[in-house]
């Protein structure tokens, strides 16, 4: 049944690939190499702070993490100031200890997962955004071919 199956993909196949072969070819607008070559000189102009992130400097990219964490640690220490009472500085030591202990178990619990169960949540989290952008793609062309 398998052999029957596999000749029946192939010959489908190659039927699917003679026919997308004697379609003629579409031309692009005339306008469009100069628009496409435009817009990438536009943003090849642009000032670094304006690109994408991965364009960025390193030492930007350095800098904005570690102030983004201080934000955190800030907001964190904050959350746990306000929840110990304001104003004195036995509360302000309460607020340091948590933050303290809750650093030093987050660095524990991270360094107790097993290379191999990161490597395989890395995993599941890339075919799931596989099967989020296919699914989104087949709503698209279902949505767009009703129209």
């Amino acid at each position: 049944m398998t052999d029957q199956t596999d000749d029946t993909d192939q010959k489908l196949a190659q039927l699917l690939d003679r026919a997308l072969h004697e379609l003629p070819l579409r031309h692009a607008a005339p306008t469009l190499e100069s628009r496409v070559l435009g817009e990438l000189a536009r943003r090849g102009a642009l000032p670094w702070w304006r690109q994408n992130f991965a364009h960025w400097p390193r030492y930007a990219r350095t800098l904005f993490f570690a102030v983004c964490g201080a934000l955190n640690a800030v907001a964190f220490a904050g959350g746990a100031w306000i929840v110990a009472g304001i104003g004195s500085a036995r509360a302000w030591r309460q607020a340091s200890a948590v933050v303290a202990a809750a650093a030093a178990l987050s660095g524990s619990m991270v360094r107790a997962i097993p290379p191999a169960w990161l490597y395989d949540g890395a995993a599941v989290a890339i075919v799931l955004y596989a099967l989020l952008f296919a699914l989104g793609a087949a709503a698209y062309r279902t949505l767009w071919a009703d129209l």
